[in-house]
Order: C-alpha cells, then structure tokens, then sequence
C-alpha cells in the first residue's frame, strides 16, 4: 500500500480543490474521474486511501465501494465518500456498504483533511506522522528518528518502514507475502527470502537494548511484534 491518495471525482472544480488541499497538507494525490479509470489506477498501484464521488458517470461510487470491499487486495483500503446526498438514509447506505466515513458538499479544505487524518490514523497508522512509541523504542516518521532506551538507532529506509509497520500492528501475525505488500508495495515482485534478510537487520539493530525480543518468528507462517510484555507497552502519541 503506497502513501499516495487516489481522487475519484468527476468535477473539474472539485477535483482541483480536493488535489490542492491534500497537496498543502503534504500528500500525494493521484486523481481520476469515473470508476473504471479508478479500477484501473487500483489495479496499477493500491494507494492509502481513496476519496470517491458518490454520483460519478457510468458507475456509482457506491458500486466501487462493493467491489473493493469484496476483493481481498482492496477489502482493507480506506475510502471517504463524497456526495451532495444530505439524507440521513444515504448516509447509512454510505457506510453500510464499506466507506469508512462520509462528508457532505459542500465541505471546507480543513474539515477534508481532519478527516483525511482521522481516518488513515485509525486504519493506516503507518502512513501517517504520528509519534509512535513502544517501551524505550520511539519512532518518529516525521523526522526519521527511532531512539531505544534514550539512544539513536541508525535503520536503513526498509527497515525503518517494517520496524514502523509493525510497532503500529502489534500482537497480530504476518505472512511474508503480506509483509511485501505492506511495506515495499503489492506492484513490485520481490522473492519472500528478502523479508528474512531485512528481518534480520532490524534485529541485529534492536539487539542492544533488548526491543529484538519482540519480534517474534512465528513457525510456518511469519512475524509478529509482540506488546504483551509487561515492561514495554505500546502508545500512540498524537
């Protein structure tokens, strides 16, 4: 999954306003203007969150909610719908068929990336630049710094990525497929051996202080970052 946004609207206006607001508040945006030239941009590179125009031409935005929901590629891809539909009803539907919020036109820049934020905050922690910290490891994305018991550790830019990835989804198991996908992308073809190789690197760096306890081979089937020991809880710091 990329950090970029992907843009469904098909007024030029709008669309505009959308891309300049996002672009001020520093993402990447890649917009379109009908479902099948979003499907297409979908299949081509899984972006971190889409905003979609509930009245597009053709097929409806909330057609392409379906169909992303029920794909398991995209059944976890953060969606914003947009619409003009003030209906309470229309709202429900909305969130019924899988967007994860909802914001009626017309809207200002800062309620849109309030909850651009909020959003990838709750379902893509790792794409954000929240300060994160577990125990004595802090990671900061905005300035790419991770200390470790008060002390610098120094990553190289996969590493930082995996290390990111999953202090922010702690206790759950990852394949190595899904590991590819989180962190280099689901567009670039990589052998699973290259997780091995930076999963080693990443705990030969937490080694000093303790923290490569916490990531745990689980035979058979992966990785895990565990927070249950009882001298290294996790937060989030906003």
């Amino acid at each position: 999954m990329s950090n970029e946004i992907l843009v469904v609207e098909d007024e030029p206006i709008s669309q505009r306003l959308i891309q300049a607001s996002l672009e001020r508040a520093g993402h990447h945006v890649r917009c379109v203007s009908s479902v099948p030239a979003a499907e297409a941009e979908i299949r081509k590179l899984l972006p971190g969150l889409v905003i979609l125009d509930w009245m597009l031409p053709e097929v409806t935005g909330v057609t392409l909610v379906r169909r992303l929901r029920a794909d398991p590629r995209t059944m976890d891809l953060p969606i914003i719908m947009l619409t003009s539909r003030e209906r309470e009803c229309d709202k429900v539907t909305g969130l019924e068929v899988g967007a994860d919020d909802y914001i009626t036109k017309p809207f200002s820049p800062l309620e849109l990336i309030s909850r651009v934020k909020a959003v990838m905050r709750r379902r893509v922690p790792q794409l954000t630049d929240d300060i994160v910290e577990c125990g004595g490891i802090m990671i900061d994305p905005g300035s790419n710094r991770i200390e470790a018991d008060g002390r610098d550790i120094e990553l190289g830019a996969i590493e930082f990525r995996m290390l990111h990835f999953f202090v922010t989804h702690p206790n759950r198991v990852y394949s190595r497929t899904q590991l590819l996908n989180e962190i280099w992308g689901d567009h670039v073809f990589i052998e699973e051996r290259t997780v091995d190789v930076h999963i080693r690197g990443l705990r030969r760096a937490l080694s000093p202080s303790g923290h490569d306890r916490l990531l745990e081979t689980v035979r058979g089937t992966g990785y895990c970052f565990r927070r249950d020991l009882p001298d290294l809880p996790v937060r989030l710091s906003a």
